[in-house]
C-alpha cells in the first residue's frame, strides 16, 4: 500500500497530516500520520463530495 501526504505537511515526523491510498478496487483509505492504524473508507464519489462541501464553505459555521 503506497501512502501520501500533501507536500504542505513538510518532511519532517513533527509534521502531522492526512495521508491517502487507494485500492486495488478503487477503495479510497485515509488516516492521520501520527494515527496510522486508524483508517476511515471511502469511494471517489465520496470524497469528491466531501471537497466540494469543504471547498465551497459549507462547513465553516463549525469552526466559529
Amino acid at each position: 500500500m503506497h501512502w501520501r501526504k500533501s507536500s504542505y505537511s513538510g518532511e519532517s515526523d513533527q509534521h502531522n497530516c492526512v495521508e491517502v491510498a487507494q485500492t486495488p478496487d478503487a477503495t479510497i483509505l485515509l488516516r492521520e500520520s501520527d494515527e496510522p492504524h486508524t483508517v476511515i473508507t471511502t469511494t471517489p464519489t465520496a470524497l469528491r463530495a466531501l471537497a466540494r462541501a469543504v471547498k465551497s464553505g459549507r462547513f465553516d459555521h463549525l469552526s466559529r
